[in-house]
């Protein structure tokens, strides 16, 4: 079978993106809420998707400002979730702030529940790509990028959480492109522990050597004998998500799609 090369094509980058606008959803019977940007054909042509999720105490608004993936991705279907209030792993033990399950069954999986509302009603109201759908997310968001990929990760094309680590998450996992996005002084997340997710990583996507990723200097390439990517984002700051990784995680999301 032959190796996956890592190519870098450059997208289009939009001045300015459409509105983002507020969608309600009722899933056991509390009101959900995400942004959503809709390119203006995407009821005609299939359309690519991304879910972008934010970290602890954060917010749909404060995702679309980091992430920008619906400027990056004009063409694309964007969706900034909001999560709900719950308890951290590692700070907010109380859950006073929002957040995102860790686990299957957690918090009764009231957010699987809420994707699996909020990609039903872009298929219904959008002409949506069965083979370009994406997720990605910072911190507890990566965490909860990493559970879609075990509980529904054969809908997806590619994955890419940022500041987060699998866990023992890294049983359930089918191999699938991703790139993660690590700090070499994160403070929240350990470097040592996301090092040992991405070293995983690679050996679950049958990955050879290391060589790099067209012009991103941050970036690793390790191509695939089955055709699973793993690229690695190592940059030196803390926890926070870096200002480059958002292009990097849509360029990376432009290169894949399911068979």
């Amino acid at each position: 079978m032959k190796t996956f090369l890592c190519l870098l094509f450059w997208p289009l980058v939009a001045l300015q993106a459409d509105e983002l606008v507020r969608h309600e959803w009722k899933v056991d019977g509390v009101v959900r809420e995400a942004l959503v940007y809709a390119p203006s054909d995407a009821t005609n042509e299939p359309t690519p998707v991304i879910f972008v999720f934010h970290g602890h105490g954060g917010t749909m608004a404060n995702a679309a400002r980091s992430f920008q993936s619906d400027m990056l991705w004009p063409g694309a279907l964007v969706i900034y979730p909001q999560g709900l209030n719950a308890p951290g792993k590692i700070i907010d033990p109380e859950g006073k702030k929002s957040g995102w399950q860790f686990a299957a069954g957690d918090q009764g999986d009231r957010d699987l529940k809420f994707f699996d509302a909020i990609l039903a009603s872009l298929k219904h109201d959008y002409k949506v790509d069965p083979k370009r759908l994406y997720a990605t997310g910072h911190s507890n968001g990566g965490s909860f990028t990493y559970l879609l990929w075990a509980e529904r990760g054969d809908l997806f094309a590619a994955f890419a959480p940022s500041g987060s680590i699998a866990g023992p998450l890294l049983l359930r996992l089918k191999p699938k492109p991703v790139l993660h996005v690590a700090g070499e002084n994160d403070a929240v997340v350990k470097f040592e522990w996301q090092k040992k997710t991405m070293d995983a990583l690679r050996q679950l996507n049958q990955c050879g050597a290391g060589q790099p990723w067209g012009e991103e200097k941050l970036c690793t390439c390790y191509p695939s004998k089955i055709g699973a990517p793993v690229v690695t984002f190592i940059h030196p700051g803390d926890h926070p998500l870096p200002a480059e990784a958002p292009l990097a995680i849509v360029k990376f999301f432009q290169q894949q799609a399911k068979p």
